[in-house]
Parts: structure tokens; sequence; C-alpha cells
């Protein structure tokens, strides 16, 4: 195989072309972290008040996370028909999401069997690493400081009741996710419009 030499122009092209494409990964575009912190603030609020006003659907209401993988999947295959670029950071942010997913999922299940006390602290605890070391790669102070409050209510919620615990739970989902994945999807329309 010969190397083709390029330009420095022709290089500078495509090194703007390969941080545009990655700059709209589901990573770094705010759009999976809109949809986790939505799906994980409705369960904890929807699981506080079928304890708060004592009804039952029948059904644990956070199986719903199973249902919102369809988006995800959707989102990440979008994502990577559009591109044949996927920088290291982006890489690395997938196996990280991946770990904390099969995590979680080996949580439900351990749970559902066991059901020991508390495991939703254990939850809280498990939100903040992803979170942390996704903000950290990309240096997005939103998410660095999601991560952190996740951990700081993980300490809280070992010393409240599970139904406040639940109240932790949105909260954590709306300060890791959900209002940083806003403000990313905000950032990424205004760069896409220059």
């Amino acid at each position: 195989m010969s190397e083709v030499k390029l330009t420095e122009n022709e290089s500078l092209k495509l090194i703007t072309e390969m941080i545009g494409k990655a700059k709209g990964s589901y990573h770094s575009n705010g759009t999976s972290a809109i949809l986790w912190g939505l799906v994980i603030f409705f369960c904890s609020i929807f699981e506080f008040f079928e304890m708060q006003f004592n009804f039952d659907i029948g059904f644990n209401i956070w199986w719903l996370m199973f249902v919102a993988l369809v988006p995800q999947f959707y989102l990440m295959l979008k994502s990577s028909s559009k591109k044949n670029f996927e920088s290291y950071e982006e890489k690395t942010m997938s196996f990280v999401w991946w770990a904390f997913a099969a995590s979680v999922v080996m949580m439900m299940f351990f749970n559902s069997y066991y059901r020991p006390s508390h495991s939703e602290s254990l939850f809280l605890m498990l939100f903040g690493m992803p979170t942390f070391i996704t903000g950290g790669m990309f240096r997005f102070k939103p998410m660095i400081i999601g991560g952190i409050t996740c951990w700081i209510l993980f300490v809280v919620s070992i010393y409240t009741s599970l139904k406040i615990n639940l109240l932790l739970m949105a909260l954590a989902a709306l300060s890791a996710w959900l209002v940083p994945g806003i403000i990313l999807h905000k950032k990424c329309i205004r760069e896409a419009q220059q």
C-alpha cells in the first residue's frame, strides 16, 4: 500500500472533518444522557409515588430501562452508520458505558433475587462512576459535578429510608445526566448552526 502525501491544508482539513464527525457521536451530543436521565428520573419518581400513595401497577417500573434500550440502540446504530472514524475517546467511552450497563443489569438481577436493603445506595454509587469518567474525558464540568453529586447522594442515602432514596435517585438522574445532556445538546445545536 503506497502512502499518500497530504499538503498542510489537506491535513488540517482531514483533522477538522474527523473532529466534526467525532462531535456528532451519541456520547458527546447529549442525546443518550437526556434519554437515560429521563428514564431514571421517571422510574424513581414513579416508584416514590407508588410507595407514598400505596398503589401498585402490577410490574416493576424499573424494567422500563430495558424498553429504553430500543432507542439507545437506534441512536448507536444511527451514529455509527454516519461516520467512518471513531476517536480513542469515543471507543473508551463506549467500553465505560457498556461496563456500566452490564453492572446495572447484574445489580438488578441480584436485587430481584436477594432483595437486599438499601441496594438503591449502590446504584447511586455506580451512577457516579461513568458520569465522572465521561466528564473527565471530555473536560465537561457539568458531568464531573454530576458524578460527584451521585457519590454525595450515595453517602446521604445510607442514612435515609428507601422512599427518600428514590428521590435521591431522581436528583442523581437530573444532576448526572438530564441537565448535562441538555447542556451538551444545546451546545451541539449551536455548533451545527455556525
